[in-house]
């Protein structure tokens, strides 16, 4: 493996959070310009897929150099990290949904986070809190990723070793879900997991696949994209479930548009099984945004790309501080009378503060290497 770093992953997965922030308070304008609005495939496809990527990138590494019971440790000791962040997460965003609720009238913000299973039943809920059954609404990502950055002891020296068999064993296990209807159980009562992990998984590995190709010394394609079967079809592809997801706006004509084209077989797309559509959607996207930004140029070098990228660099922590963004954000929008206006400033004043917490994160770290604090450097190393 080469140490260069593709600071594409990080940009995207700084946006991936920002669109997962936006798209988790209810009714914010700046949530129509997210991704989820323009196909089948939304942030969670581009959290889950990066996370993969930057898991078998670095922990891929340590077990080239170290070997697998090492490489083995640490992926245990970060789970762990994480599984204790997810504990704290939960208790916090109890607190301020609890809190928030007594001075909110104009809804019940215990029912919309998914609260009720708590209430009813706290020693229950707590239970399954620690079994990661519970999972109120906005945390189901961050169970999934624990439940993946797991697995990966099982499967990382077979993808090291041979990318296909690694992909093709994923492939399988995914299709368990449309054969047999593979999912875990949530609390009682509670269903499924909402990200079916035995579906999310694949994502998870094609990140991480992605990730060693990458590594493989690449040919220059000496023909342009308009002559590339593979991007035009995968354009055509983006083109076709832009246009049907945005036309949901409108049911009618999204509905005529549907029985015209005869895509009925479509529907529904769910996300909790990742539906063949959705998935193809979602590779399809990665394939054309490769093939449209490459990795050294100078698209990033402007100061919201930057920005964006240090956000990324950060994933946990402001992925964390968004869930608790979110309903805060709600509540002071139902206190504020649901005004337009104070959507878009709490929406952008949530942004500002996830950008402010990855520039204090940065400048602790820097602080701390006695490394000057001017100018953020492109030599950063994979952070899971």
């Amino acid at each position: 493996m080469t140490n260069g770093r593709d600071l594409r992953i990080d940009f995207f997965r700084g946006l991936a959070l920002i669109f997962i922030f936006w798209d988790h308070v209810p009714d914010n304008p700046l949530a129509q310009l997210t991704v989820r609005n323009f196909g089948f495939s939304d942030a969670a496809e581009i959290f889950v897929f990066l996370a993969g990527y930057a898991s078998i990138l670095a922990y891929g590494r340590i077990y080239q150099r170290d070997g697998w019971l090492v490489s083995s440790i640490r992926i245990l000791r970060r789970t762990w990290v994480l599984y204790v962040v997810h504990i704290f997460l939960l208790t916090l965003l109890m607190g301020i949904v609890f809190v928030a609720n007594n001075y909110v009238d104009t809804r019940d913000m215990i029912q919309q986070m998914g609260l009720q299973h708590f209430v009813g039943n706290p020693q229950q809920a707590l239970a399954d809190e620690l079994l990661l059954r519970f999972k109120p609404n906005l945390t189901d990502p961050l169970p999934l990723y624990i439940l993946l950055l797991l697995a990966l002891p099982l499967y990382l020296p077979l993808m090291l070793r041979r990318i296909e068999l690694a992909v093709a064993a994923s492939v399988v296990l995914y299709m368990m879900v449309p054969l047999y209807g593979w999912n875990l159980r949530s609390y009682e009562g509670g269903g499924v997991w909402y990200f079916n992990p035995v579906a999310w998984q694949l994502v998870f590995v094609l990140g991480g696949a992605l990730a060693l190709y990458n590594q493989r010394p690449q040919s220059p394609e000496q023909r342009p994209l308009s002559q590339q079967p593979l991007f035009i079809l995968a354009a055509i592809y983006l083109i076709i479930a832009g246009v049907l997801t945005f036309n949901e706006k409108w049911p009618a004509v999204h509905a005529a548009l549907v029985s015209a084209l005869h895509l009925e077989g479509l529907y529904p797309i769910s996300k909790t099984d990742l539906a063949p559509p959705r998935l193809l959607h979602f590779v399809a996207l990665v394939y054309v945004v490769a093939k449209l930004l490459p990795r050294h140029s100078d698209w990033l070098n402007n100061w919201p790309a930057q920005q964006t990228c240090l956000m990324g660099r950060y994933s946990l922590e402001i992925f964390c501080l968004g869930v608790l963004l979110a309903p805060l954000a709600d509540a002071a929008n139902a206190l504020a009378g649901d005004t337009w206006s104070m959507r878009i400033i709490t929406a952008l004043l949530g942004l500002g503060l996830m950008m402010l917490m990855a520039n204090g994160l940065e400048l602790n770290k820097r602080l701390g290497n006695g490394k000057p604090v001017a100018q953020t450097s492109k030599k950063l190393h994979i952070e899971v």
